[in-house]
């Protein structure tokens, strides 16, 4: 049977690497290999059969995970993110109708490309 990946926590991570990282899924006795996207990390340890930590490898853009057993092959790949991810500490007004000017306060925005309020589309600046 293949192991299977059903979350990894944190799923990002600075490029520098260095990120401990938990995987969780099922299947994960005897695993031999444990990859972000086609970088093998140094080592891993076996907590259970249902979960492995590690260390994030250096790495750019997005990296699936997977983990490699020697009966089960690969499991399915989930997606670890490289770089600076948006936190969102506050807004100002914290409601109001459309077209209400808001300030959104906190960190990770540089290169941000959109910004949604539920599914609808905002201007922003």
């Amino acid at each position: 049977m293949a192991p299977v990946i059903s979350s990894i926590n944190p799923n990002h991570g600075p490029a520098t690497g260095g990120t401990a990282v938990t995987i969780n899924g099922s299947g994960f006795t005897g695993a031999t290999l444990v990859k972000f996207g086609t970088v093998p990390v140094s080592s891993f340890t076996l907590v259970s059969d249902s979960q492995i930590t590690t260390i994030a490898p250096a790495g750019t853009g997005s990296a699936a995970v997977t983990v490699t057993t020697p009966l089960g092959g690969t499991s399915n790949g989930v997606t670890y993110t490289y770089g600076t991810v948006p936190v969102i500490t506050s807004l100002s007004p914290a409601s109001g109708t459309a077209g209400t000017s808001v300030v959104i306060s906190g960190s990770g925005f540089t290169g941000a490309t959109s910004v949604h309020f539920g599914t609808a589309s905002a201007t922003f600046t």
